[in-house]
Order: structure tokens, then C-alpha cells, then sequence
């Protein structure tokens, strides 16, 4: 059994200093890398052992049969699982004869890095063959972020002791053996197996390439594969092609400090449309420009970007050295999952796995795209114009269900609705308003209109027709949406769900702004002064319940009238609820998933008063077990907001560090990139205080004690800023752009570049301490110890598990 933990603490990357078989599918999740568009999971060069291959490519995919007991109109006839593409990952070596493997002969030394300035994943092996010859293998793996459709591999093996006759095998290999899929229907297993057939092959002197195409889905993806050689002058280089294998071997016998350098340039497309010779010109293009740039053109265009990048998205925590590398690793997971995706989804697991089948959520624009809208501000404008580009099948789907406008997915990823369960899935229509409010806080944070009419206006106005399809005004006059489900999956089908009414206000009131602002446009799509002044009266009159006798809003109506759940006759074991106990039971008792009215707290917080926010926060604390990773970030947030900073310091610490840790027990299928998007939240609106109104900018920052400061930056329309927070003051500092105002703790700041400004931080008042359920607490941070102090180069000893939420688990489809 693993003991300890599998990475080192250090400042810019992540090291894992010894091999531990039973951790791998977590490290290849935690080092795997991607642009966006290419997602390579870690695993080892040789290809074995491994926890799951994966090479993937975003949005191309196989459809596969949804199997339901019983059948019912509108339900998804077929769902979207993202597929392994072919891998050109592996490089196989034989020493003598002997392949190099490390579950045989003896492993000296095995380190891999993940540099998050470099962009590359480094491995330094040092293997005795069961034979007694000794080599040394060094390689640098990198996905490009300036190529979009290239990857490399820097592979450098030497012989330590003695000659040896040394066989490289570099391949190419389409439709290979994946472990057991756990799906209980064999019409699954038999839609996924072998996905790729195979369409076209070549090789030529040191390379090769392989066309397959999809069975169902009607997809075409091209690999291809070219070498530099660097070694001895006997070296003998040839390559071979087949249906599903490419191969370029590489023969040389090596003297003892004469190492053989091998560069391998991969090349990925994929496409719907374009014929097969089109798609093999285009990877063809693309190897020819990435030779031309040469490894160390590569390396160097992928550490200047990263290095702009940074300027900019640093994010400095003095005081907890292992908490600053968990918020590097993962703002640099969110970069790599939205980088070159270039109008195609951001998924759940990004391309490090095959969680969730690759889906894409409403994570995305609530969670994901804030932090790009402020560090990649492309990344984000790109992800929403691949909302806009679904919008036909949103559309169909609406009409489908009777409702005008459009009905965005719940999980897909080419723009069907993937969801079988349809009280979590097809109910869950507050992914309508989250994407309006991602292309409200993408205008904000950018002050593009160019953007806001041409991608924007559509999106607010097809989602604000829903929400005036789908609610209506009762016999008070009141604007009620009924039968819906919020954010938390524990209770579903409700009427008037807080958060799902206030982010429908907010959609109808911004679509109705903006159609006004662009009337040309908005005219275009007979959008009318009497349909935005309907848009208006249903967002005065949304109906928000509250309860006066506890004086708390509840979570939807009828909410805190439910009993509550037994938290304290509830073991460890039986989370998370979801896979102990039937949803029937979950849906009428007050118990939570995952932060719903508190995240309505965090977005809206112009709806709630500081005392409503702290009642409100106290109540459905002692509700929440975080069964989903997606919680803790967001009661980081709002707990920080009311004066909680210890608390908020610890809610931190779980949402950073759930994959380095492994704290939901499932890091193997894939990295949370919405949990660590939301660790930068939770530092920028948390700690930092940051919102956006009609007004601007403004921040009301604070430091939990133990943590003496925090710096970070962000870009705010077409400027870059950075705020650093100390106990006692904060600095707020322009490093480029034009001057601009902002509010401290709600005074009016004005700052030009080179002439920073220093404000004291008010004095925090006192608040009465709140309480989780039972067993459900976040593991404490803020006591003095070796887990948060500034020398820390191990981890400190794992916390039992009670504390740790297990989920993060959705429907099942």
C-alpha cells in the first residue's frame, strides 16, 4: 500500500521523487498536459504499467446508447463519450533484447516534474535490466500552447556501465487495449471498444501517420509522427506503417557516456468536414512547421508564453508553502484546459481523464471562465462563442421541452443533451443564466462590445426567452419557475429555487440592457421594445422566498420546512449519500450536496444584506457535506465575506488541494478543474474581496492570521493590475494600462501606473463561529504546524478520512 504523499512541496513545480504503482492514475491525472485542444495524460514513455491510457483531443468523440428501465418523451436516445485517440506518446526501449520495464530487473531512481513555468513534464530513470546492464533515461514531454497542433518529446537514453545494443521504438497506436470500463450495459463496452477504424496509413523515412475515423459519431482524426536523430553515425533509422500502428526504430549500439538523443514531433487533427487528404496535408503542415521551430524553438516559445502568462496570473501566498504550489498547479490546469481550445468545450476533467465521459457543465462558465475572463481573456471569449456555436441544437431542445428560446445542455459535448437523469439533468436549466452571467462578467472584465454584441447579445437573448417561456406570474402578480432543479443534486424538482430565480433575473435584466445598447443588432433578432419590457417586469417581480420566522431565505420554497437529515447517525462510510442511500430520501430531507444559496450569496451578493448573508451562511453550513468538490471553494468564498477567515483559510485548502491529495478518492479519471479554478476565486473574491458591479472594480481584502500575505494579478479591461494584501494594509499597484478608479472597502481609489496606493484594512469585527454537519468539517489549516509554515518540504501526515468529501459524483448517465 502507498504510504506518505506522492509530490513534494516546492514553489513552481511538481515533483514526484520516487515511483508508487498505486498511485499512478492520480500523478498521470496531476501531470498531465494539454493546450486545450491535444491533452496527453501522463503516462510512462514505454506506455506499461499504466492506470489508463489517454491521449485525447477536445470534442472528439464516439456516441454510445443511453439504456433506461423505462423509456419517456424527450429523453436523450444516445449520449457523447470522449474517446483515447491515437497515442504517440510511447517510445519503447530494449537494451540487449531486454524491453525496459520497470516491474522487472531493479528501478535505481525514478523522478518526474512537472515544470509550471517550463510547460513540461521531465522523467529522470535510472534501471538495472534483470541482466545487470544499467541505463540512465532522460526526456522532457511538452504540449505546445504556441502550435496548437503539436506535442514533443525530448527522449535521451545512455548506457552506464558497459556497451550495449540499444532498439528505440517510436510509435504511433491507434485503438489500444484500455482496463474494463464500469458500465453495467454491454452495449456500452461493445460502442467503445476498438471506437477508431482505420482509413489511411503511410510511412516514410523517420515517421509515420495514421487516419481513423469514428463508427457512429462520423469523426476523422489524423496522427502523424517525424524524428531527429542524434547519436552515433552507425545509428540505423527506419520506420513501417499498419492499420493501427505507426512505428520509427532507431538502432545504435552506445558506449558509456554517449548518450542516443531522440526528438519526436507529434502532430494531431481532427474534423467532421475535411476529407482524409486534407486532414493528412494538415498534420503534415504542422510536423513541417514544428521541425522547422526545432526542439529548442519549442521549449523557448513555451516558456515565453507561460512567462506572460504569469506576469499576470501569479498568485503569491506567503506563510503556506504547500498551499502556493497547489494554487500554481492549479491556475496552470485551468490555463492548459482553456488555452487553444479555440471554440470548443471546456470539460470537467479538461483532457487529463475520462471522467465524467468528457463532458462539459455549467462548472465551466460559473466556475472556469471568471478566471480566464481575468488571465486569458481569449480563452474565455473562445469558449463562449462555442456556446454560441450550439445554440441551434439549444434551440431544438427548447422546442422539444415547449419552451421558446434555448435550452442549453446539462452535460454534452458537441451540443446534445448527454444526461439520462433528467430531475439532475434536463430540470437543472440555471446553466441557462450561467452562461448569461459569464458573458455579463466577461464584458465587464474585458470592456469588450464588440464581443457583447456579436457573441453576447445572442446568447442573453435566447436564454432570457427561456426563462420568460418557462416561468409565469401567479395570482400576486409574482414571476415564479417552477419544477427546476439548483445546484444542489440533493434536492431536485423544486419550485422557486433561490439561486436559479436570482441568476434569472439577472439574465433577463442584462438581456434587456444589451439589446437596448445594441438595438441594430438586437433587431435582428426581432427582439422588440415589448418583449425587453416583459424581460424587465418578470426580473422586478421575481418571486425570492425567505423564511420570516428563521429568518433565513430558504434554499427553494418549502426548503427549511423539510426535516433535517441525521448527520450525527450518519457514519463516515455512508458518504457520499448519493451512492449509500436513495435519492428519494435526500429529496425531502434538508440536507446539501453542495453550496446552492451560498453560491447565490457569492454571485448576487447585491440581493443580501451583510446580516442575511451571515444568517444565511450559519444555516446551510450545518446542512452541507460537500459531496461535491465544487463546495468548498465557494464557502471559501462566502465565509471569508462574513468574517470567517479561519474557516474560509480551510475551505482553501480542500478546494486546492483535492487532486494533489487525492481528497475525493476519484483524481485517477481526471483533474477537478472547476475546484481549481475556484481556488483562485477563493483567493481574488475571497480573500482579496473582489466584485463587479455597474460601478467597476472593487475589493474589500483580508488575511485569515495566519497567513502574512497574499499577492495577486489580474487584467481588468485592457489593464493589468495586482493587489497585494498584508494584515494591517493593502497595496493596490497598475503595472500597465491607462489609469483607473476602483473601490477599497467601498472608498473611491483612484491609480495610475507607477504610483501605487496603500490603504489600511478596517478592523474586523467579531462573528459568532458556525458549524458543519457532523463528521463534515474541512480539516483545519489555521493552527500553527508543519502543514502551513514556510520551510515545509513534506507533507504533513494525512488527515483521517471522515473529513474529506468522497463525490464529486454527478447522475449517472
Amino acid at each position: 500500500m502507498s504510504s506518505g504523499r506522492a509530490f513534494a512541496v516546492e514553489p513552481w513545480v511538481v515533483r514526484e521523487p520516487r515511483l508508487d504503482l498505486d498511485r499512478m492514475g492520480q500523478v498521470e491525472s496531476v501531470f498531465a498536459l494539454s493546450n486545450g485542444h491535444i491533452g496527453m495524460r501522463a503516462n510512462l514513455d514505454e506506455g506499461e504499467p499504466h492506470a489508463m491510457p489517454g491521449t485525447y483531443l477536445n470534442s472528439f468523440y464516439e456516441r454510445r446508447p443511453l439504456p433506461y428501465a423505462e423509456g419517456g418523451y424527450g429523453y436523450p436516445e444516445s449520449g457523447q463519450t470522449i474517446i483515447n485517440v491515437t497515442n504517440g506518446k510511447l517510445i519503447r526501449l530494449l537494451v540487449e533484447d531486454e524491453p525496459f520495464d520497470l516491474r522487472y530487473g531493479r528501478l535505481r531512481r525514478h523522478e518526474r516534474v512537472l515544470d509550471m513555468q517550463a510547460g513540461t513534464l521531465a522523467r529522470d530513470v535510472e534501471w538495472e535490466s534483470p541482466a545487470g546492464r544499467v541505463v540512465r533515461v532522460r526526456s522532457t514531454r511538452m504540449v505546445s500552447l504556441t502550435q496548437r497542433a503539436i506535442a514533443a518529446i525530448c527522449y535521451e537514453v545512455e548506457v552506464v556501465d558497459a556497451p550495449a545494443l540499444v532498439v528505440l521504438q517510436s510509435e504511433l497506436v491507434a485503438n489500444e487495449q484500455l482496463p474494463g470500463r464500469d458500465e453495467a450495459d454491454p452495449r456500452v463496452e461493445a460502442a467503445l471498444t476498438d471506437p477508431l477504424v482505420a482509413e489511411q496509413h503511410g510511412c516514410h523515412g523517420a515517421g509515420a501517420y495514421l487516419i481513423h475515423g469514428t463508427r457512429r459519431s462520423g469523426l476523422h482524426v489524423a496522427a502523424a509522427m517525424d524524428h531527429e536523430v542524434h547519436g552515433p553515425e552507425t545509428a540505423e533509422v527506419s520506420s513501417e506503417a499498419a492499420e493501427d500502428t505507426g512505428r520509427t526504430t532507431v538502432i545504435a549500439r552506445l558506449e558509456p557516456g554517449k548518450p542516443l538523443r531522440l526528438v519526436k514531433y507529434l502532430a494531431y487533427g481532427w474534423s467532421s468536414r475535411r476529407s482524409l487528404p486534407a486532414l493528412h496535408d494538415q498534420v503534415r503542415a504542422a510536423l513541417a512547421a514544428a521541425r522547422y521551430t526545432g526542439w529548442d524553438g519549442l521549449v523557448a516559445e513555451q516558456r515565453a508564453y507561460l512567462d506572460e502568462f504569469w506576469e499576470t496570473a501569479d498568485v503569491e501566498i506567503d506563510g503556506d508553502a504547500e498551499l502556493q504550489q497547489a494554487v500554481r498547479l492549479a491556475t496552470f490546469h485551468v490555463l492548459q484546459a482553456g488555452a487553444r481550445a479555440e471554440r470548443r468545450a471546456i470539460g470537467a476533467k479538461g483532457l487529463t481523464g475520462e471522467g465524467y465521459d468528457g463532458h462539459t457543465f455549467w462548472d465551466t462558465e460559473t466556475f472556469c471562465l471568471p478566471v480566464l475572463s481575468h488571465l486569458a481573456p481569449h480563452a474565455a471569449a473562445d469558449a463562449l462563442r462555442w456556446r454560441q456555436s450550439i445554440l441551434p441544437q439549444a434551440y431544438e431542445r427548447a422546442e422539444q421541452l415547449g419552451l421558446g428560446g434555448a435550452a442549453f445542455p446539462w452535460r454534452t459535448i458537441r451540443g446534445q443533451e448527454c444526461s439520462g437523469y433528467w430531475p439532475a439533468g434536463t430540470a437543472a436549466f440555471h446553466i441557462n443564466a450561467d452562461i448569461a452571467d459569464a458573458v455579463r462578467r466577461h464584458v465587464a472584465a474585458t470592456g469588450d462590445e464588440v464581443f457583447e454584441r456579436e457573441v453576447g447579445l445572442e446568447l442573453v437573448v435566447a436564454t432570457a426567452r427561456l426563462w420568460r417561456s418557462l416561468g409565469h406570474h401567479d395570482s400576486s402578480g409574482q414571476f415564479r419557475i417552477d419544477g427546476v432543479t439548483g445546484p444542489d443534486e440533493y434536492t431536485a424538482i423544486v419550485d422557486n429555487n433561490v439561486y436559479t430565480n436570482l441568476m434569472a433575473q439577472q439574465n433577463l435584466r442584462y438581456a434587456a440592457e444589451v439589446a437596448a445598447r445594441h438595438g441594430r443588432a438586437a433587431a435582428r433578432l426581432n427582439v422588440d421594445a415589448e418583449e425587453m419590457a416583459s424581460w424587465r417586469d418578470a426580473a422586478k417581480s421575481m418571486r425570492i422566498p425567505f423564511d420570516d420566522v428563521l429568518g433565513v431565505h430558504p434554499q427553494a420554497e418549502g426548503f427549511t420546512s423539510h426535516a433535517v437529515w441525521d448527520f450525527e447517525g450518519t457514519p463516515p462510510q455512508k458518504y457520499p449519500l448519493l451512492l449509500n442511500v436513495p435519492y428519494f430520501d435526500l429529496y425531502r430531507k434538508q440536507v446539501i450536496k453542495q453550496a446552492d444559496l451560498v453560491l447565490a450569496m457569492q454571485l448576487r451578493p447585491d440581493v443580501f444584506s451583510l446580516e442575511q448573508t451571515r444568517r444565511n451562511f450559519a444555516y446551510y453550513e450545518s446542512l452541507t457535506v460537500r459531496d461535491s468538490s465544487l463546495s468548498a471553494c465557494t464557502q471559501s468564498v462566502v465565509a471569508a465575506r462574513t468574517g470567517h477567515l479561519d474557516l474560509a483559510y480551510d475551505y482553501l485548502g480542500e478546494a486546492a488541494l483535492v487532486d494533489l491529495d487525492d481528497l475525493a478518492g476519484n483524481s485517477d479519471h481526471g483533474v477537478h478543474i472547476a475546484s481549481m479554478a475556484g481556488t483562485w476565486t477563493a483567493v481574488v473574491s475571497g480573500f482579496g474581496g473582489m466584485q463587479m458591479d455597474d460601478a467597476g472594480i472593487a475589493f474589500a481584502p483580508r488575511l485569515p492570521a495566519a497567513l502574512p500575505r497574499i499577492s495577486f494579478g489580474l487584467r481588468w479591461q485592457g489593464r493589468q493590475l495586482r493587489v497585494e494584501i498584508r494584515p494591517e494594509e493593502v497595496e493596490y499597484r497598475l503595472v500597465s494600462g491607462p489609469p483607473m478608479r476602483l473601490r477599497h472597502h467601498g472608498e473611491p481609489l483612484a491609480l495610475s501606473e507607477g504610483e501605487p496606493q496603500v490603504r489600511e484594512i478596517p478592523v474586523l469585527d467579531a462573528v459568532e463561529p458556525v458549524e458543519q454537519p457532523h463528521g463534515r468539517a474541512p480539516r483545519p489549516r489555521h493552527p500553527a504546524g508543519p502543514a502551513w509554515t514556510a520551510a515545509t518540504t513534506r507533507r504533513a501526515a494525512p488527515h483521517p478520512e471522515p473529513w474529506a468529501p468522497t463525490g464529486d459524483m454527478r447522475e449517472t448517465g
